[in-house]
């Protein structure tokens, strides 16, 4: 059963205040429901794909088509994402507040909206842009309800490592949307994301550890120490790293990205080695310093991707 008590609100029962009940608020939440700030990442690695797939600047039409089914997609898998996990949202610190938990949005409202947003950005990407994309767009988000939420996520410590496939997704999409076929510059950047996923996310699972550890989900620093947690971050760190390289070789870009490439991804293995090193020594709490490694994740992933854009313009 998902309904779940937080102190005197159960989980999932609509708040009836003047505030919650405003059309304001309520917007909102159906906004917060779709994890906007999550998106903005996905976005990050969907348009400067389509720059690289056109070799140059693409229709900009298709980039907001693009972008808004992308939008509609992801905030879709989101949604019902939020609809599975109200019980154990309602039970972890980080997630208390999320739309389903507080009640200002029924769950029978959110797994509405999250149907809606499923079927719509698939006929969107169908009409709009390519069945491809759409088949992408659909599979990212079924991937991520299906197999990550309901399968993998309460199941095995390696839950993030392929639920992180629904992530790279949308660098496939990117890229079909633009040529209407796949290619091996877009599997190789959908493998730096894959890679870049567990060890971006295992260090915030570090810090909130022991949220995930009162509700059950067995992420990895839940169910390992700090040293081996880092240990898997060092490896995955160098694979991604050394995937991230393979598009030079592959002719797919020129001196720019690859020079970014090597100064982002050596000052990421830098972080890394650095986290290891704390956690070997036996460091916890603030100075592990854990969440420098997070952040700098985003930084990175960020100017790797500037990097595919901005590339077909110097060669």
């Amino acid at each position: 059963m998902f309904v779940t008590a937080v102190g005197s609100r159960s989980a999932g029962v609509l708040d009836q205040s003047a505030a919650h009940r405003s059309f304001g608020a309520r917007a909102m939440a159906f906004v917060a429901l779709t994890k906007p700030r999550i998106i903005e990442l996905l976005l990050i690695t969907t348009i400067p794909v389509m720059f690289l797939a056109a070799q140059g600047v693409p229709d900009l039409s298709l980039v907001v088509v693009t972008c808004v089914g992308g939008y509609l997609s992801a905030g879709g898998a989101n949604a019902l994402n939020m609809y599975a996990d109200r019980d154990i949202d309602a039970l972890m610190h980080r997630t208390e507040n999320r739309p389903l938990v507080t009640g200002i949005v029924s769950p029978r409202e959110g797994l509405v909206f999250g149907l809606a947003l499923a079927v719509g950005s698939t006929l969107w990407f169908g009409l709009l842009v390519n069945w491809l994309s759409a088949a992408l767009s659909l599979g990212a988000l079924l991937f991520y309800v299906l197999v990550y939420t309901l399968v993998l996520k309460r199941r095995t410590s390696q839950n993030i490592v392929w639920g992180g496939i629904a992530g790279c997704m949308p660098v496939l999409i990117g890229w079909t949307a633009v040529k209407n076929e796949l290619s091996w510059a877009a599997v190789v950047l959908f493998l730096v994301i894959f890679f870049w996923t567990p060890p971006h996310y295992w260090p915030l699972s570090m810090k909130v550890r022991e949220d995930y550890a009162r509700v059950g989900v067995p992420m990895l620093p839940v169910v390992a120490g700090n040293r081996a947690v880092a240990r898997q971050i060092v490896l995955y760190s160098w694979v991604m790293v050394a995937v991230s390289l393979l598009l030079w070789p592959l002719g797919y870009v020129g001196w720019f990205y690859t020079s970014v490439a090597l100064a982002a991804g050596g000052w990421w293995l830098w972080e890394a080695h650095a986290l290891h090193s704390r956690a070997k020594a036996g460091a916890a709490g603030a100075k592990l310093k854990e969440m420098r490694l997070f952040h700098w994740s985003i930084t990175y992933v960020s100017l790797l991707f500037v990097a595919v854009a901005v590339d077909p313009f110097l060669r």
